[in-house]
């Protein structure tokens, strides 16, 4: 009998150390909930600030709308005309021509920069600012490689700004963002808004005129890299621009010549015009539209002022951003067009923005255009709405 007391009480006191040890673990759940009830509210919350942070960073599209439709009700015709010319800086008289023709840009060349120190660049760009009534769009040619005019400057940046094939080779895409955001950081530095970059077109032999500006791959890998370009730009605020639509392929070389591009529409749609959607889908802001002429869309005019390819850009690939020429001094349109009427011509077919070196002839050309009727200011009021809201997306016009 004393043994059966003694067996009933360790089985009480087992019983008791067992219950107190599932209080204990239902207490210790309680708490880890409690704490990772704590921890998710926080986050939560963290989320909640940097998304907040964010849209307060981004004006919302009414007030964008609001705050360029008021800008062109105050402009003048002569500075809304001006703002669709981005202009190579002149000579002589660049401050004068700012005012004189409402510029809406300047496009920085060799002769611009190879002088200059950084500290005298800076100042001369903000000159220009400082000169015009609407803040100018400011862009230098910074594909990299054989096209970089900041590269050819002296001591202009940090390290020369390499071709999209040297840094894709060296690193892939973790490079080509990372050559992005140390070209940002320059042109930022500089008051640069624009690198007219990345070249979109598909380019496979070596022989090509465009090749060693392209990532020399096919159309799939050019599509990727034209996204994460176009993303990256957008993250930087710096202005994206795919070139040279409809696509220059193997082609030869219109800055020297009227070039013919024979290739079937069906091609360029299955190859060329792939790495473009894509850029369009990722939020491109510019496409700059090549001189060649494609037979097998417009057999009469360059790309850059005809209008069937300006459709098909528009209403086949859906793009509403801002669709600007090559240079407008280029023998594959100088040879074709006179300067004088080509300014109207462009922006007939379906241009927002020019690339001028002769605006002094142009712009005129363009009001004349204009008071005869063979341009509407509805139209006119399209492409400066398309430049301003470019503008706006990159902080030259305030909210």
């Amino acid at each position: 009998m004393i043994v059966s007391a003694g067996l009933i009480l360790l089985m009480i006191f087992g019983i008791s150390l067992a219950i107190i040890w599932l209080v204990n673990q239902k207490g210790s759940q309680e708490n880890t909930k409690k704490q990772e009830s704590t921890i998710i509210s926080t986050d939560k919350e963290k989320q909640e600030t940097a998304s907040s942070s964010s849209e307060k960073e981004q004006i919302p599209v009414k007030n964008q709308e609001k705050i360029i439709d008021e800008l062109i009700a105050s402009m003048s015709l002569e500075e809304k005309v001006g703002q669709l010319f981005l202009a190579r800086v002149p000579i002589d008289g660049q401050l004068e021509s700012i005012q004189n023709y409402h510029l809406g840009g300047y496009l920085l060349f060799g002769r611009d920069v190879e002088s200059e120190t950084a500290a005298s660049l800076k100042k001369k760009i903000a000159s220009y600012q400082a000169a015009s009534k609407l803040p100018l769009f400011i862009a230098s040619d910074e594909e990299g490689g054989t096209v970089s005019r900041l590269s050819r400057g002296t001591d202009l940046v940090p390290e020369v700004f390499q071709s999209p094939q040297e840094v894709y080779q060296a690193s892939g895409w973790t490079g080509i963002r990372s050559e992005i955001q140390k070209k940002a950081e320059v042109l930022h530095s500089y008051g640069i808004q624009g690198g007219l970059f990345p070249d979109a077109d598909v380019a496979t032999d070596p022989e090509a005129f465009i090749y060693d500006r392209t990532l020399g791959l096919d159309a799939q890998k050019t599509s990727e890299y034209v996204q994460i370009s176009v993303e990256e730009l957008k993250k930087q605020k710096i202005t994206s621009t795919l070139k040279h639509f409809p696509g220059y392929g193997n082609n030869r070389d219109s800055h020297v010549e009227i070039v013919y591009d024979t290739r079937p529409i069906e091609e360029l749609r299955s190859n060329d015009f792939l790495p473009f959607k894509a850029g369009i889908a990722a939020g491109a802001d510019s496409i700059l539209v090549s001189h060649n002429i494609i037979t097998s869309i417009d057999e009469t005019m360059p790309a850059s002022i005809s209008q069937p390819v300006h459709d098909i850009l528009r209403d086949e690939l859906g793009f509403q951003g801002v669709v600007m020429t090559d240079d407008m001094d280029m023998a594959g349109l100088a040879d074709f067009i006179s300067q004088e009427e080509a300014g109207l011509a462009a922006l007939k077919a379906g241009n927002d923005l020019i690339l001028s070196s002769s605006f002094q002839e142009q712009i005129p050309f363009v009001l004349q255009g204009i008071q005869q009727g063979a341009y509407t200011e509805e139209k006119l009021n399209e492409s400066v709405y398309r430049v301003l809201k470019m503008k706006l997306a990159v902080g030259l016009i305030k909210g």
